[in-house]
């Protein structure tokens, strides 16, 4: 069941003892930020965490290291890493077309079987983040079947990183979308699916949590307005910064082969 909380004067949701970041000794109960929006504090452990910290380093130099992307608004301040699929704005491609044309890293089994157990627990709390388009209930991946999530989005938040509120609409499936945060804890700043402005809930989200969308939240905006800087544990592996891996399901098939060059 979803725990008690309530929104403090700085616009942060607090737990019913009133914590907001990574002090807290315990984590809070998990929380129905949204319909179809689960935030489950703690979620992974300690070694957990170091171990899925250590797969992402691995991960991040398979892929060929971090790149920011040239968004309408120019570069961007967070630097991405592709697994599965490689995403440019605004599309997916298996090549990392703006750069050399590489074929793209795989996407991990461990990731893929991580993010199932996450889309699980949370649509345990709130059966329509399963539902395709805002029902109630359905499979855990999104009223298509089971869960098949093919696509990572490594994400590392720097000095001064952020990221404006955008809503995830390149996949063609409307199966959930799983967000895992290792580091510094941040501000995700949590919209509706009418636009970037009001009404929105801010929530602090701290190494290890899990925050799964998906059903009437799938296409809701969101975004990272600041990193709480020094709220890492160096025990993590990571003593400044943040990443948050966000695992989707595409929907997308493989298009015809590219010609030998």
């Amino acid at each position: 069941m979803a725990g008690p909380a309530g929104v403090g004067a700085d616009g942060l949701r607090r737990d019913a003892g009133g914590v907001a970041g990574p002090s807290r000794l315990f984590p809070d109960a998990p929380v129905v930020v949204a319909p179809g929006a689960v935030h489950v504090p703690g979620w992974l452990g300690l070694d957990g965490q170091r171990r899925l910290a250590d797969q992402v380093r691995g991960w991040v130099a398979g892929a060929g290291g971090m790149r920011s992307p040239r968004v309408r608004g120019g570069l961007m301040s967070v630097q991405i890493a592709c697994l599965g699929w490689h995403w440019s704005p605004y599309r997916y491609s298996r090549h990392v077309d703006d750069d050399d044309g590489r074929p793209v890293a795989p996407f991990p089994d461990e990731l893929g079987d991580l993010s199932r157990r996450g889309v699980a627990e949370a649509a345990a709390i709130d059966a329509s983040l399963a539902a395709p388009t805002g029902g109630t209930g359905g499979s855990a991946g999104g009223g298509a079947g089971p869960y098949r999530p093919d696509v990572a989005l490594i994400n590392w938040y720097g000095p001064g990183a952020k990221m404006g509120m955008h809503a995830d609409r390149d996949e063609a499936s409307p199966a959930p979308v799983v967000s895992l945060s290792l580091g510094d804890s941040c501000v995700f700043r949590f919209g509706t699916a009418a636009g970037r402005g009001r009404p929105w809930t801010d929530v602090v989200l701290g190494s290890g949590d899990l925050f799964v969308f998906g059903g009437p939240s799938r296409l809701a905006f969101h975004g990272v307005p600041r990193v709480l800087a020094g709220t890492a544990d160096p025990a993590v592996g990571i003593e400044a910064g943040r990443f948050n891996i966000t695992v989707r399901q595409s929907g997308l098939s493989d298009p015809e082969p590219r010609p030998a060059r």
